[in-house]
């Protein structure tokens, strides 16, 4: 089974993955697990990678279309395979709202190591990696499920926490740049100073461009990445966007008039220049 998995993983450019007992991972949201309407006894952990370049004013992980979109195609992969092998079992699949801290099951899955900015830190990929799960009530010995390995951590070298803009690693601020750049409404003069500053219209990389597990990161294989890609977010392409296409990108969850805001926060710098 495991070999199968393994297979259809690397088909879609998988190739780090782990299954684990569901009483080792932590549980962080037993509701979600319950509206399932089954008892978990497994489950699959995967990294997506997602790095394809380096991006002007748009954090790297929402330059392609919405990542949830590729997470989606690769649980119904893991789906069908797995009803193929045992056709009365339950599973379900996430990817960020999942009921465990995806990130600790990676961890004791021995995918990576725990950095000091809260990101899994990857051998060939570095942070820029998404996590996926699939959780199932399939035993884990028919999954060949591997016993967890103890958490490792970076270095603590410090680079990320120096890095920060606003000082929340070093547990100076009170939320990341990328929190700032997502929040509806009005913004502050020190808030909007600071998208300025380091150039973001949606999200930060900061620390993570900092780390030096970053340094030489590896191109994603998965192809979906390479779609329909914005390393430059401008008033221009926005407003070209449907509604359809805008809502298949990762910025629009928090609507179209909070982009635009950005955009404009931004491209009010220029007219400072100008004048």
């Amino acid at each position: 089974m495991k070999t199968k998995l393994c297979r259809l993983l690397s088909e879609m450019g998988i190739e780090y993955f782990a299954v684990l007992d569901y009483q080792s991972c932590r549980v962080q949201a037993e509701n979600i697990i319950e509206r399932a309407g089954f008892s978990p006894r497994s489950v699959i952990v995967y990294l997506v990678p997602y790095y394809t370049g380096e991006c002007v004013n748009i954090s790297r992980y929402a330059s392609s279309p919405d990542y949830h979109l590729a997470i989606r195609e690769i649980n119904a992969g893991i789906e069908e395979l797995l009803r193929s092998e045992f056709p009365e079992a339950n599973m379900r699949g996430y990817g960020d709202h999942s009921p465990i801290s995806e990130c600790h099951a990676a961890l004791i899955g021995g995918l990576g190591i725990a950095g000091d900015n809260g990101l899994l830190i990857n051998e060939k990929y570095g942070s820029y990696i998404f996590i996926g799960d699939m959780i199932t009530d399939i035993s884990p010995e028919l999954l060949f499920a591997e016993e967890p390995k103890e958490i490792i951590r970076c270095e603590g070298c410090g680079a990320c926490k120096r890095a920060c803009p606003t000082g929340i690693l070093s547990g100076k601020g009170q939320e990341c740049l990328s929190a700032i750049t997502q929040k509806k409404g009005e913004l502050s003069e020190e808030e909007k100073s600071l998208m300025r500053k380091y150039n973001t219209a949606w999200g930060c990389d900061i620390c993570q461009s900092s780390c030096p597990h970053n340094k030489n990161p590896k191109k994603t294989p998965v192809k979906f990445f390479y779609n329909d890609r914005i390393d430059n977010l401008t008033a221009e392409i926005l407003s070209s966007m449907t509604k359809s296409e805008f809502e298949k990108r990762a910025f629009a969850w928090r609507g179209r008039k909070t982009v635009e805001r950005n955009i404009e926060i931004l491209n009010h710098t220029e007219d400072l220049c100008l004048k």
